[in-house]
């Protein structure tokens, strides 16, 4: 099959093939896999005009600047000339665009649209994704709960359009504990890590109340915290002022992307407040590197966990559902749970295991 993978937004802060490759490496190796037996090529509109041959995947790079985006003539005459038997469209964000992509392509050509994260739309944007519905043939949901709830609120039409396909995946793999320690100095038996923003989205505050309280029933325990924003970091600082076990959770801020590796390595459990996620690319890569995830009961999770079979879930923003959760960590077999990680995460969440989901749906359309 020839499929090109196209998205309506421009970043102009990307002015060359590789940084934008860098960028999205989380995604890149689906399109990789996907190239062993298909021809797939990327079109992407940064601040660079010109092809690049990568790992087997065409990029083309546009220029044709954010002015354009409101009637991309440019675009859908290019996305037109590779002749396309599929067109996969990041994000459900633009349907007036995917309305005017329809118009351009073959009647042959199927379109698939892959949510990022997007919730339903109201208004007039609600009025064009019900339009645009009609001319989609398959929708990617993390989760098919998420997309079933588009169509709950009347915005998509079919469940049988729905498919569970991961949004991202993971780079990381496992590698020797001790070596992994030796890199970032984590200690203790019981160690579990956070990596994300700290918003309220995220909720830190109620994973760092429970811990504390946690800490009390296993003064082993601890956390170590990585995070990119620090929104909330005040009200975590004050949290920890008058703690006696001091070490019980640690700071660690920003760290290298390409360190994680080390970090998810170290530790045993990976832990999320989170009350929303489009995917959860934090909770996959740890689970690529063995992590068990100690999680939210959301949509993406509950997927990511294979419905709570792998790790344990917990009502967000509930402090005691949490410290339940934590404590019943003491009494799992931990080496158990870590290769159910391994095992789900190459089987349903791995670059291999996404593409090949794509691949079966574009066939079957």
């Amino acid at each position: 099959m020839n499929i090109v993978f196209v998205s309506y937004n421009y970043d102009p802060g990307y002015n060359s093939p590789e940084k934008w490759i860098t960028r999205i490496k989380g995604y890149s190796g689906v399109l990789t896999c996907l190239s062993q037996n298909n021809n797939v090529t990327r079109i992407k509109q940064i601040n660079y005009e010109g092809d690049e041959l990568y790992n087997g995947v065409n990029f083309k790079f546009v220029n044709y600047h954010d002015y354009t985006l409101r009637f991309p003539l440019k675009l859908h005459r290019l996305i037109k000339s590779l002749y396309p038997d599929v067109v996969v469209v990041h994000g459900l964000h633009n349907p007036w665009q995917v309305i005017q992509l329809r118009f351009h392509l073959d009647k042959k050509t199927k379109i698939i649209a892959q949510n990022h994260a997007e919730k339903p739309a109201r208004g007039l944007k609600k009025h064009l994704q019900k339009i645009a519905d009609k001319y989609i043939d398959a929708y990617l949901f993390a989760s098919k709960a998420m997309g079933l709830d588009w169509i709950n609120k009347g915005n998509l039409s079919s469940p049988e359009k729905i498919h569970e396909v991961m949004e991202v995946s993971s780079v990381f793999y496992p590698i020797d504990k001790a070596i992994a320690k030796a890199k970032t100095n984590v200690d203790g038996n019981n160690v579990f890590l956070w990596v994300g923003r700290l918003d309220e989205n995220k909720d830190p505050l109620t994973v760092v109340k429970s811990f504390l309280k946690f800490t009390a029933i296993n003064p082993q325990a601890r956390l170590y915290m990585i995070y990119q924003t620090e929104g909330l970091l005040p009200e975590i600082k004050a949290l920890l002022v008058n703690e006696t076990n001091t070490s019980a959770i640690t700071l660690i801020g920003k760290v290298p992307n390409d360190d994680l590796l080390y970090w998810y390595n170290s530790a045993d459990f990976i832990i999320s407040g989170s009350h929303y996620e489009g995917s959860g690319t934090a909770v996959c890569e740890a689970m690529s590197c063995g992590c068990v995830p100690i999680v939210t009961d959301i949509f993406s999770f509950r997927m990511m966990t294979n419905d709570g079979q792998i790790g344990l879930l917990y009502p967000a923003g509930n402090e005691t559902a949490l410290l339940t959760a934590l404590t019943e960590t003491q009494q799992i077999d931990l080496q158990h749970e870590r290769e159910k990680a391994l095992s789900y995460f190459e089987s349903n969440l791995s670059f291999k295991a996404i593409a090949q989901k794509i691949q079966d749906i574009a066939a079957s359309l």
